[in-house]
Protein backbone atom coordinates (compact mmCIF):
# COMPACT_ATOMS: atom_id res chain seq x y z
CA UNK A 1 0.00 0.00 0.00
CA UNK A 2 1.32 3.36 -0.86
CA UNK A 3 2.41 5.88 1.68
CA UNK A 4 -0.31 8.35 0.62
CA UNK A 5 -3.08 5.83 1.24
CA UNK A 6 -1.76 5.13 4.75
CA UNK A 7 -2.00 8.82 5.59
CA UNK A 8 -5.65 8.92 4.48
CA UNK A 9 -6.51 5.87 6.61
CA UNK A 10 -4.75 7.38 9.66
CA UNK A 11 -6.65 10.64 9.27
CA UNK A 12 -10.02 8.81 9.05
CA UNK A 13 -9.26 6.71 12.18
CA UNK A 14 -8.30 9.87 14.08
CA UNK A 15 -11.52 11.54 13.02
CA UNK A 16 -13.54 8.49 14.07
CA UNK A 17 -11.89 8.44 17.51
CA UNK A 18 -12.41 12.18 17.90
CA UNK A 19 -16.12 11.91 16.94
CA UNK A 20 -16.68 8.99 19.36
CA UNK A 21 -15.15 10.93 22.23
CA UNK A 22 -17.37 13.90 21.45
CA UNK A 23 -20.50 11.73 21.49
CA UNK A 24 -19.56 10.19 24.86
CA UNK A 25 -18.83 13.65 26.38
CA UNK A 26 -22.11 15.07 25.07
CA UNK A 27 -24.10 12.19 26.62
CA UNK A 28 -22.51 12.68 29.99
CA UNK A 29 -22.97 16.44 29.89
CA UNK A 30 -26.69 16.09 28.99
CA UNK A 31 -27.30 13.62 31.84
CA UNK A 32 -25.74 15.98 34.37
CA UNK A 33 -27.82 18.86 33.06
CA UNK A 34 -31.01 16.79 33.31
CA UNK A 35 -30.09 15.77 36.87
CA UNK A 36 -29.43 19.40 37.75
CA UNK A 37 -32.81 20.44 36.28
CA UNK A 38 -34.56 17.67 38.19
CA UNK A 39 -32.90 18.75 41.42
CA UNK A 40 -33.88 22.38 40.78
CA UNK A 41 -37.49 21.35 40.19
CA UNK A 42 -37.47 19.33 43.39
CA UNK A 43 -36.15 22.29 45.40
CA UNK A 44 -38.68 24.63 43.77
CA UNK A 45 -41.51 22.18 44.50
CA UNK A 46 -40.47 21.95 48.13
CA UNK A 47 -40.44 25.76 48.39
CA UNK A 48 -43.86 26.02 46.81
CA UNK A 49 -45.15 23.31 49.15
CA UNK A 50 -43.81 25.24 52.13
CA UNK A 51 -45.42 28.39 50.81
CA UNK A 52 -48.75 26.58 50.41
CA UNK A 53 -48.46 25.23 53.95
CA UNK A 54 -47.76 28.73 55.28
CA UNK A 55 -50.71 30.12 53.35
CA UNK A 56 -52.95 27.34 54.71
CA UNK A 57 -51.91 28.24 58.25
CA UNK A 58 -53.17 31.78 57.69
CA UNK A 59 -56.52 30.78 56.21
CA UNK A 60 -58.19 30.64 59.67
CA UNK A 61 -57.73 34.40 60.21
CA UNK A 62 -60.53 36.67 58.98
CA UNK A 63 -58.82 40.00 58.35
CA UNK A 64 -60.53 43.08 59.83
CA UNK A 65 -58.84 46.43 60.26
CA UNK A 66 -59.83 48.75 63.09
CA UNK A 67 -61.76 50.90 60.61
CA UNK A 68 -63.64 47.85 59.31
CA UNK A 69 -64.44 46.80 62.90
CA UNK A 70 -65.93 50.22 63.63
CA UNK A 71 -67.81 50.34 60.32
CA UNK A 72 -69.37 46.90 60.93
CA UNK A 73 -70.48 47.92 64.43
CA UNK A 74 -68.43 45.17 66.07
CA UNK A 75 -67.86 45.64 69.80
CA UNK A 76 -64.77 44.19 71.41
CA UNK A 77 -64.91 42.61 74.87
CA UNK A 78 -62.54 40.75 77.15
CA UNK A 79 -63.35 37.31 78.53
CA UNK A 80 -63.41 37.44 82.32
CA UNK A 81 -64.78 35.84 85.47
CA UNK A 82 -68.42 36.65 86.31
CA UNK A 83 -71.26 35.99 88.73
CA UNK A 84 -74.05 34.12 86.92
CA UNK A 85 -77.59 33.60 88.16
CA UNK A 86 -79.17 30.43 86.78
CA UNK A 87 -82.87 30.60 86.02
CA UNK A 88 -85.84 29.03 84.32
CA UNK A 89 -87.71 31.15 81.77
CA UNK A 90 -91.50 31.38 81.64
CA UNK A 91 -93.88 33.45 79.50
CA UNK A 92 -95.80 36.32 81.07
CA UNK A 93 -97.75 39.49 80.44
CA UNK A 94 -97.86 42.88 82.14
CA UNK A 95 -101.22 43.67 83.74
CA UNK A 96 -102.75 46.44 85.83
CA UNK A 97 -102.24 46.24 89.56
CA UNK A 98 -105.81 45.32 90.47
CA UNK A 99 -105.22 46.35 94.07
CA UNK A 100 -104.66 49.90 92.77
CA UNK A 101 -107.26 49.97 89.97
CA UNK A 102 -110.80 51.38 90.37
CA UNK A 103 -113.76 51.11 87.99
CA UNK A 104 -115.52 54.40 88.66
CA UNK A 105 -119.34 54.42 88.37
CA UNK A 106 -121.88 57.24 88.64
CA UNK A 107 -123.63 55.68 91.71
CA UNK A 108 -126.73 57.69 90.86
CA UNK A 109 -128.64 57.90 87.55
CA UNK A 110 -128.63 61.16 85.62
CA UNK A 111 -127.43 63.15 82.61
CA UNK A 112 -123.78 64.12 82.13
CA UNK A 113 -123.36 67.89 82.33
CA UNK A 114 -119.59 68.13 82.11
CA UNK A 115 -116.66 65.75 81.56
CA UNK A 116 -113.60 67.08 83.38
CA UNK A 117 -111.09 64.29 82.67
CA UNK A 118 -109.89 62.59 79.51
CA UNK A 119 -108.24 59.33 78.56
CA UNK A 120 -104.59 59.07 79.64
CA UNK A 121 -104.81 62.00 82.03
CA UNK A 122 -103.09 61.81 85.41
CA UNK A 123 -105.49 62.79 88.20
CA UNK A 124 -105.09 63.38 91.89
CA UNK A 125 -107.11 61.92 94.73
CA UNK A 126 -110.50 63.64 94.99
CA UNK A 127 -110.18 65.41 91.64
CA UNK A 128 -113.51 65.89 89.80
CA UNK A 129 -113.86 63.56 86.81
CA UNK A 130 -117.44 64.27 85.68
CA UNK A 131 -120.48 66.29 86.79
CA UNK A 132 -123.92 64.63 86.56
CA UNK A 133 -127.39 66.17 86.97
CA UNK A 134 -129.35 63.62 89.01
CA UNK A 135 -132.92 63.72 90.35
CA UNK A 136 -132.00 61.18 93.01
CA UNK A 137 -129.26 63.46 94.28
CA UNK A 138 -131.77 66.33 94.39
CA UNK A 139 -134.16 64.18 96.47
CA UNK A 140 -131.40 63.18 98.88
CA UNK A 141 -130.30 66.77 99.33
CA UNK A 142 -133.92 67.78 99.98
CA UNK A 143 -134.23 65.03 102.61
CA UNK A 144 -131.03 66.25 104.24
CA UNK A 145 -132.27 69.82 104.27
CA UNK A 146 -135.60 68.75 105.82
CA UNK A 147 -133.80 66.69 108.43
CA UNK A 148 -131.71 69.72 109.29
CA UNK A 149 -134.83 71.88 109.85
CA UNK A 150 -136.48 69.21 111.99
CA UNK A 151 -133.32 69.00 114.04
CA UNK A 152 -133.26 72.75 114.56
CA UNK A 153 -136.92 72.72 115.70
CA UNK A 154 -136.27 69.78 118.03
CA UNK A 155 -133.37 71.62 119.60
CA UNK A 156 -135.54 74.69 120.19
CA UNK A 157 -138.32 72.64 121.82
CA UNK A 158 -135.84 70.75 123.93
CA UNK A 159 -134.21 73.95 125.19
CA UNK A 160 -137.61 75.40 126.07
CA UNK A 161 -138.87 72.28 127.86
CA UNK A 162 -135.64 72.00 129.77
CA UNK A 163 -135.99 75.58 131.07
CA UNK A 164 -139.63 75.01 132.04
CA UNK A 165 -138.79 71.78 133.85
CA UNK A 166 -135.90 73.36 135.71
CA UNK A 167 -138.25 76.18 136.83
CA UNK A 168 -140.78 73.51 137.82
CA UNK A 169 -143.37 74.94 135.48
CA UNK A 170 -143.79 71.85 133.22
CA UNK A 171 -143.72 68.16 134.03
CA UNK A 172 -140.58 66.05 133.72
CA UNK A 173 -142.39 63.87 131.19
CA UNK A 174 -142.63 66.79 128.70
CA UNK A 175 -138.91 67.46 129.13
CA UNK A 176 -137.97 63.80 128.49
CA UNK A 177 -140.18 63.67 125.38
CA UNK A 178 -138.49 66.79 123.98
CA UNK A 179 -135.10 65.20 124.62
CA UNK A 180 -136.18 62.01 122.83
CA UNK A 181 -137.46 64.01 119.82
CA UNK A 182 -134.11 65.83 119.66
CA UNK A 183 -132.14 62.59 119.58
CA UNK A 184 -134.38 61.21 116.83
CA UNK A 185 -133.94 64.39 114.76
CA UNK A 186 -130.16 64.12 115.15
CA UNK A 187 -130.24 60.49 113.99
CA UNK A 188 -132.49 61.39 111.03
CA UNK A 189 -130.10 64.13 109.90
CA UNK A 190 -127.09 61.84 110.22
CA UNK A 191 -128.87 59.14 108.18
CA UNK A 192 -129.78 61.61 105.41
CA UNK A 193 -126.18 62.87 105.28
CA UNK A 194 -124.80 59.31 105.06
CA UNK A 195 -127.18 58.39 102.22
CA UNK A 196 -126.05 61.41 100.26
CA UNK A 197 -122.40 60.61 100.96
CA UNK A 198 -122.94 57.01 99.78
CA UNK A 199 -124.02 58.41 96.42
CA UNK A 200 -120.98 60.65 96.30
CA UNK A 201 -123.05 63.80 96.70
CA UNK A 202 -121.71 64.94 100.06
CA UNK A 203 -123.57 68.00 101.34
CA UNK A 204 -122.70 70.05 98.27
CA UNK A 205 -123.79 73.37 99.77
CA UNK A 206 -126.96 75.33 99.12
CA UNK A 207 -126.21 75.84 95.42
CA UNK A 208 -125.35 72.21 94.65
CA UNK A 209 -128.93 71.36 93.69
CA UNK A 210 -129.11 68.17 91.66
CA UNK A 211 -125.44 68.09 90.66
CA UNK A 212 -123.31 65.08 91.46
CA UNK A 213 -119.53 65.42 91.22
CA UNK A 214 -117.83 62.08 90.55
CA UNK A 215 -114.28 62.20 91.94
CA UNK A 216 -111.11 60.13 91.59
CA UNK A 217 -110.81 57.63 94.47
CA UNK A 218 -107.00 57.94 94.48
CA UNK A 219 -104.16 59.42 92.42
CA UNK A 220 -103.66 57.58 89.15
CA UNK A 221 -104.11 57.56 85.36
CA UNK A 222 -107.34 57.41 83.37
CA UNK A 223 -106.87 54.14 81.44
CA UNK A 224 -110.49 53.78 80.27
CA UNK A 225 -113.21 56.35 79.52
CA UNK A 226 -116.82 55.46 78.69
CA UNK A 227 -118.74 58.72 79.05
CA UNK A 228 -119.51 61.82 77.00
CA UNK A 229 -121.29 65.10 77.68
CA UNK A 230 -125.10 64.82 77.43
CA UNK A 231 -125.10 61.07 77.87
CA UNK A 232 -127.57 59.53 80.33
CA UNK A 233 -125.92 57.09 82.71
CA UNK A 234 -127.19 54.64 85.27
CA UNK A 235 -126.10 54.18 88.85
CA UNK A 236 -123.91 51.21 87.94
CA UNK A 237 -122.57 52.53 84.61
CA UNK A 238 -118.78 52.27 84.46
CA UNK A 239 -117.68 55.69 83.26
CA UNK A 240 -113.94 55.66 84.04
CA UNK A 241 -111.18 53.24 85.01
CA UNK A 242 -108.45 54.80 87.12
CA UNK A 243 -105.24 52.90 87.82
CA UNK A 244 -102.13 53.73 89.78
CA UNK A 245 -99.42 52.76 87.28
CA UNK A 246 -96.55 53.31 89.70
CA UNK A 247 -96.72 49.55 90.21
CA UNK A 248 -97.91 46.83 87.81
CA UNK A 249 -98.27 43.07 87.83
CA UNK A 250 -96.43 40.54 85.68
CA UNK A 251 -98.74 37.56 85.35
CA UNK A 252 -96.73 34.38 84.82
CA UNK A 253 -97.73 30.97 83.46
CA UNK A 254 -96.01 28.29 85.57
CA UNK A 255 -95.94 24.66 84.32
CA UNK A 256 -96.95 22.14 86.94
CA UNK A 257 -93.45 20.59 86.95
CA UNK A 258 -91.92 23.92 88.08
CA UNK A 259 -94.30 24.69 90.94
CA UNK A 260 -91.79 23.35 93.47
CA UNK A 261 -89.35 26.05 92.31
CA UNK A 262 -91.70 29.02 91.95
CA UNK A 263 -92.77 30.09 95.42
CA UNK A 264 -93.83 33.33 97.07
CA UNK A 265 -90.70 35.41 97.68
CA UNK A 266 -88.63 33.80 94.89
CA UNK A 267 -86.39 36.28 93.06
CA UNK A 268 -87.31 36.99 89.43
CA UNK A 269 -86.15 39.12 86.50
CA UNK A 270 -88.70 40.50 84.05
CA UNK A 271 -87.49 40.94 80.45
CA UNK A 272 -89.47 42.79 77.79
CA UNK A 273 -89.85 40.91 74.49
CA UNK A 274 -90.22 44.19 72.58
CA UNK A 275 -87.04 45.83 73.93
CA UNK A 276 -84.02 45.29 76.17
CA UNK A 277 -85.84 46.61 79.25
CA UNK A 278 -85.40 44.48 82.38
CA UNK A 279 -86.49 44.83 85.99
CA UNK A 280 -86.03 42.79 89.17
CA UNK A 281 -88.95 41.60 91.26
CA UNK A 282 -90.25 38.95 93.62
CA UNK A 283 -93.04 36.43 93.27
CA UNK A 284 -95.95 37.72 95.36
CA UNK A 285 -98.61 35.13 94.52
CA UNK A 286 -98.81 31.55 93.25
CA UNK A 287 -102.22 30.07 92.49
CA UNK A 288 -103.27 26.91 94.30
CA UNK A 289 -105.24 25.79 91.24
CA UNK A 290 -103.92 24.18 88.04
CA UNK A 291 -105.76 24.72 84.77
CA UNK A 292 -107.29 21.56 83.36
CA UNK A 293 -106.39 22.38 79.77
CA UNK A 294 -103.04 24.13 80.24
CA UNK A 295 -101.79 22.02 83.17
CA UNK A 296 -100.21 25.15 84.54
CA UNK A 297 -100.77 27.60 87.38
CA UNK A 298 -100.72 31.36 87.53
CA UNK A 299 -98.15 33.35 89.46
CA UNK A 300 -97.61 37.06 89.89
CA UNK A 301 -94.65 39.37 90.25
CA UNK A 302 -95.19 42.97 91.47
CA UNK A 303 -93.02 45.49 89.59
CA UNK A 304 -92.15 49.08 90.40
CA UNK A 305 -93.03 51.22 87.38
CA UNK A 306 -91.85 54.78 88.12
CA UNK A 307 -91.45 55.79 84.45
CA UNK A 308 -94.43 53.73 83.20
CA UNK A 309 -92.09 51.74 80.95
CA UNK A 310 -94.02 48.55 81.74
CA UNK A 311 -97.30 49.00 79.91
CA UNK A 312 -100.22 46.65 80.61
CA UNK A 313 -100.63 44.16 77.78
CA UNK A 314 -96.88 43.94 77.07
CA UNK A 315 -95.59 40.37 76.61
CA UNK A 316 -92.54 39.53 78.71
CA UNK A 317 -90.26 36.69 79.69
CA UNK A 318 -90.03 36.02 83.40
CA UNK A 319 -86.75 34.49 84.57
CA UNK A 320 -87.17 32.75 87.91
CA UNK A 321 -83.77 32.65 89.62
CA UNK A 322 -82.85 29.12 90.74
CA UNK A 323 -79.23 29.63 91.84
CA UNK A 324 -76.08 31.75 91.63
CA UNK A 325 -72.46 30.78 90.88
CA UNK A 326 -69.06 32.37 90.18
CA UNK A 327 -67.53 31.19 86.87
CA UNK A 328 -63.87 31.71 85.84
CA UNK A 329 -64.54 32.65 82.19
CA UNK A 330 -67.64 34.19 80.65
CA UNK A 331 -68.43 36.01 77.39
CA UNK A 332 -71.37 38.05 76.13
CA UNK A 333 -74.24 35.93 74.81
CA UNK A 334 -74.24 37.71 71.43
CA UNK A 335 -70.61 36.64 70.89
CA UNK A 336 -71.64 33.02 70.30
CA UNK A 337 -71.98 31.97 66.65
CA UNK A 338 -72.48 28.59 65.01
CA UNK A 339 -70.00 27.59 62.30
CA UNK A 340 -70.20 24.14 60.67
CA UNK A 341 -72.34 22.86 63.51
CA UNK A 342 -69.96 24.07 66.25
CA UNK A 343 -70.32 26.96 68.66
CA UNK A 344 -67.50 29.44 68.21
CA UNK A 345 -66.36 32.81 69.52
CA UNK A 346 -64.44 35.09 67.14
CA UNK A 347 -61.23 35.75 69.04
CA UNK A 348 -59.21 38.86 68.19
CA UNK A 349 -55.80 37.96 66.71
CA UNK A 350 -53.60 40.74 65.34
CA UNK A 351 -55.43 42.54 62.57
CA UNK A 352 -58.25 40.03 62.35
CA UNK A 353 -60.36 37.40 64.07
CA UNK A 354 -60.24 33.62 64.35
CA UNK A 355 -63.19 31.33 64.94
CA UNK A 356 -62.43 29.73 68.31
CA UNK A 357 -64.51 26.59 69.07
CA UNK A 358 -65.83 26.69 72.65
CA UNK A 359 -67.82 24.60 75.09
CA UNK A 360 -70.44 26.56 77.03
CA UNK A 361 -72.08 26.07 80.41
CA UNK A 362 -74.50 28.20 82.43
CA UNK A 363 -76.07 31.45 81.26
CA UNK A 364 -77.95 34.31 82.88
CA UNK A 365 -79.34 35.62 79.60
CA UNK A 366 -76.55 38.19 79.14
CA UNK A 367 -73.36 36.26 79.85
CA UNK A 368 -72.46 32.67 79.02
CA UNK A 369 -69.96 30.51 80.88
CA UNK A 370 -67.07 29.22 78.74
CA UNK A 371 -66.10 25.78 79.99
CA UNK A 372 -63.26 25.32 77.47
CA UNK A 373 -61.81 27.05 74.41
CA UNK A 374 -61.01 30.49 75.83
CA UNK A 375 -59.08 31.97 78.73
CA UNK A 376 -59.74 35.01 80.86
CA UNK A 377 -58.14 38.13 79.36
CA UNK A 378 -58.60 37.14 75.70
CA UNK A 379 -60.30 39.72 73.50
CA UNK A 380 -63.28 38.73 71.37
CA UNK A 381 -66.06 40.16 69.18
CA UNK A 382 -69.39 40.69 70.92
CA UNK A 383 -72.24 42.53 69.23
CA UNK A 384 -71.83 42.53 65.45
CA UNK A 385 -69.90 39.24 65.37
CA UNK A 386 -72.31 37.98 62.69
CA UNK A 387 -70.48 40.33 60.27
CA UNK A 388 -67.28 38.34 60.86
CA UNK A 389 -69.16 35.09 60.29
CA UNK A 390 -70.53 36.45 57.00
CA UNK A 391 -67.03 37.50 55.90
CA UNK A 392 -65.70 34.06 56.77
CA UNK A 393 -68.46 32.43 54.73
CA UNK A 394 -67.56 34.56 51.70
CA UNK A 395 -63.91 33.59 52.07
CA UNK A 396 -64.76 29.88 52.29
CA UNK A 397 -66.96 30.14 49.19
CA UNK A 398 -64.17 31.86 47.22
CA UNK A 399 -61.61 29.29 48.33
CA UNK A 400 -63.87 26.40 47.33
CA UNK A 401 -64.40 28.00 43.88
Amino acid sequence: MKKHQWKVIAIMVALAILFGGFVVFKGRSGGAQQAEQAEHKEVQGAAEEGKDHEQHGREGVIHFTDDQVALAGITLHTAAAAQLDTFIRMPGQIALNEDRTAHVTARAPGAVERVAATLGQNVGKGEVLVVIASAEIADQRADLAAAGKRLAYARSVYASEKTLWEEKISARQDYLKAESDLREAEIAQQGARQKLAALGGQDGGPDAGNRLQVRAPFAGTIVEKHVAQGEVVGADTRIFTVSDLSTVWADVVVPAKDLDIVRVGTEAVIRSIASDTTAPGKVSFVSSLIGEASRSAKARVVLDNPKTAWRPGLFVNVDIVTGSAQVPVAVAREALQTVEGRQVVFRRVGAGFMAQPVSVGRSDGHLVEIVSGMKAGEQYAGAGSFAIKAEQAKGDAGHAH
